[in-house]
């Protein structure tokens, strides 16, 4: 049986791409993860795990679904393999039943986590950069010096409580609590 399982990393991300191939592809059943692959638990993958049986096999409509890292996919695979499970990854065409897609999955694999490496190093990069021009990056501010001020004021004068400081300040609970921080270490 042909299993195919699906992830999107935000709540934004649609799944109609992975879902519609899959099914081109003859999977019976398909389950889908609505979460970053960084997340350890993947509550949909666990579940495939229970699913598959010696020969089934697990298909994805890309590497990257699975998961990022090569040791991560390597991982898989193998457990995949020693399992009597296949494994089918349809952008990048690769099937592990034959030698050859065996091998062709180590190569796309290896890739993959070097193009990811190459992307840190140059988002560090332009970050190091910006960093020495004088830019900071982050989000600005949501009240000025004088605003944030008188925030913490009233927060330790405890005459109004936290929620009509934050409706006055138009400001939410963690915001103001940060600036509360911010000033005490400063």
């Amino acid at each position: 049986m042909l299993i195919g399982y699906a992830r999107v990393s935000t709540s934004d991300q649609h799944l109609n791409l992975q879902h519609e191939a899959l099914r081109q592809a003859g999977c019976e059943k398909i389950v889908v993860d609505r979460v970053s692959e960084t997340v350890a638990d993947r509550p949909g993958l666990a579940k495939v795990r229970e699913i598959l049986r010696p020969g089934d096999t697990l298909v994805v409509w890309r590497l990257d679904r699975l998961g990022r890292s090569l040791r991560d996919l390597i991982e898989w695979v193998t457990s995949l393999e020693q399992d009597g499970i296949g494994f089918h990854s349809l952008q990048e065409a690769i099937e592990t039943s034959s030698p050859s897609g065996k091998l062709t999955f180590h190569m796309f694999a290896a890739l993959a986590e070097f193009e990811r490496h190459l992307i840190q190093e140059r988002t560090h990069a332009g970050l190091a950069a910006a960093r020495a021009r004088g830019r900071r990056g982050g989000r600005p501010k949501a009240l000025d010096a004088d605003q944030r001020q008188l925030v913490v004021t009233l927060y330790h004068e405890k005459k109004l409580p936290v929620k009509t400081i934050c409706a006055l300040m138009g400001i939410s609970k963690p915001t103001l609590y940060a600036y509360v921080r911010a000033c005490a270490t400063s």
